[in-house]
């Protein structure tokens, strides 16, 4: 199954540092993995490109023995340099097309959402959209939340596999998907979790 027949059936996508709630990655991923994760996405602001790419081979291995998929934030070129199945950019970021260019035709590439006047705009060359944040939450601090009336026009108008993200846990999924979403990317709800595989797997629970 290629990268985007796979990604049409993704439902819970995982986002991370490389060292999620504290612990090694492989600790949280694993199981997380194990508990119904289809996507995960390396995303560490603080470390450096070598640290990036140590992570993402821990990753890529994980997701690769699960059949999951692997995607790094914000850097096209590491994408690339890790064997990447994607990359994915903010509005602030590297354009879609800069990113396409970078991970080439058979990559995937995601970009980042928070207006009906954004999911309008999304660029041919995008495979995927995060569309949010539906809550506040730290990872995007002074950011306001879209709030759930912008799930509901995405679910009405996004043309592209579209995840609803920005504070989504096991007692909010179920609203996030009563307005429509089909798909959700949480951080902390499993980073943060005692038990990601249960964690992973109450999620997946609560998805159609």
């Amino acid at each position: 199954m290629d990268r985007r027949e796979r990604l049409r059936t993704a439902r819970l996508y995982f986002i991370a540092d490389a060292r999620p709630g504290g612990r090694p990655l492989a600790d949280v991923l694993g199981p997380a993995l194990e508990g119904g994760v289809d996507l995960f996405q390396l995303r560490d602001k603080h470390a450096s490109d070598d640290e990036i790419l140590a992570a993402a081979a821990v990753a890529r291995d994980l997701c690769a023995a699960h059949g999951a998929l692997f995607i790094v934030n914000d850097r096209p070129d590491l994408a690339a340099a890790a064997g990447a199945d994607g990359v994915h950019v903010g509005q602030d970021d590297a354009s879609v097309a800069e990113a396409r260019a970078a991970v080439g035709p058979g990559a995937l590439v995601g970009l980042s959402t928070h207006s009906p006047e954004q999911i309008a705009a999304v660029p041919a060359e995008a495979d995927m959209i995060g569309v949010g944040p539906v809550y506040a939450t730290p990872t995007k601090a002074g950011r306001t939340p879209a709030g759930l009336g912008l799930v509901e026009h995405a679910a009405g108008h996004a043309r592209v596999p579209w995840f609803a993200i920005g504070g989504i846990d096991a007692r909010t999924a179920p609203e996030v998907v009563a307005r429509g979403a089909t798909r959700i990317a949480v951080v902390r709800a499993i980073a943060n979790a005692p038990d990601p595989r249960a964690a992973a797997a109450g999620l997946r629970r609560a998805l159609p």
